[in-house]
């Protein structure tokens, strides 16, 4: 997962009750895989998987919920789809779901939206088991993040800083491969939400010299509160809405787009090359 001309699509599957979007829901075996099989169909690079909702104002499950959920996701996957040329995400802030989910499907990308934080064994256990790894940017829990948007150096420039620190420790627990979330949506106004968008090129510009290598890019702007709020819509009715801003991310510089919907995000990538001049 380091930083390529051809962005890569990211499709999600919820396999909880809670997430925001009830046509990312889908609670057993037979739904996830005709999902999976219908994203792999539509172009999908990576899917991510996810039991634990984290949306603002959530409160999450506990663990053993949480993997109560994922395991039959995971037999899915050791079933019908080892042999594809897909790679997988889960979507975690726990280590220890990280661990179990190792010694079910093995090799994965750990999708954390604490970038560690959350748990103190996190981050030692991605490098361990050398994993690639995203680390997104957040402030405090889902149910007091949107209480922690204050940015006294703005939120681009807070961001940043934040990442920069984020490889060092990178650096001491042996991550090598790693991926940049600047966590649209999560301890941040919808204002800022979009001036964290046309931030991406300096977030990136920044990192890039900092850093020991460079960086993917991953941006999750899919039918969020950013695009259904500013347009006073509900998260049903924003793809067309998505799908324009999930462009311009890829002009402003993502390599990443994690989507619910994957075809009209292929489609996306496809005006990207011809735009950018790739045939």
């Amino acid at each position: 997962m380091n930083a390529h001309a051809t962005p890569s699509i990211m499709g999600i599957i919820n396999i909880n009750s809670n997430s925001f979007f009830k046509e990312s829901r889908f609670t057993n075996s037979a739904a996830i895989e005709k999902r999976i099989s219908s994203m792999v169909e539509d172009g999908a690079d990576i899917i991510d998987i996810g039991a634990c909702s984290t949306r603002p104002g959530s409160t999450p499950i506990t663990a053993e919920e949480e993997w109560d959920l994922l395991k039959d996701a995971l037999n899915v996957i050791k079933k019908n789809f080892t042999a594809y040329n897909i790679r997988f995400s889960i979507d975690t802030f726990r280590s220890e779901i990280v661990k179990r989910a190792y010694g079910e499907i093995g090799d994965f990308i750990v999708n954390d939206i604490s970038a560690g934080e959350d748990d103190t064994n996190m981050l030692k256990l991605v490098g361990k088991l050398k994993l690639n790894y995203i680390a997104m940017h957040k402030r405090g829990t889902p149910e007091n993040m949107q209480e922690l948007t204050n940015y006294p150096n703005g939120v681009v420039n807070e961001v940043i800083e934040y990442f920069k620190n984020f490889d060092q420790k990178a650096a001491e627990f042996g991550i090598t491969n790693y991926v940049i979330d600047p966590g649209f949506g999560f301890a941040k106004t919808l204002q800022q939400n979009y001036e964290l968008f046309n931030g991406l090129p300096t977030i990136k510009e920044e990192l890039y010299q900092f850093c020991q290598k460079k960086r993917d890019i991953l941006v999750g702007i899919s039918r969020k509160s950013m695009i259904y709020k500013a347009l006073n819509i509900l998260p049903d009715e924003s793809l067309e809405a998505t799908t324009a801003l999930n462009l311009q991310a890829l002009l402003l510089g993502a390599n990443i787009l994690r989507v619910h919907d994957v075809k009209q995000a292929k489609q996306c990538c496809r005006l990207y090359e011809l735009l950018s001049g790739n045939k």
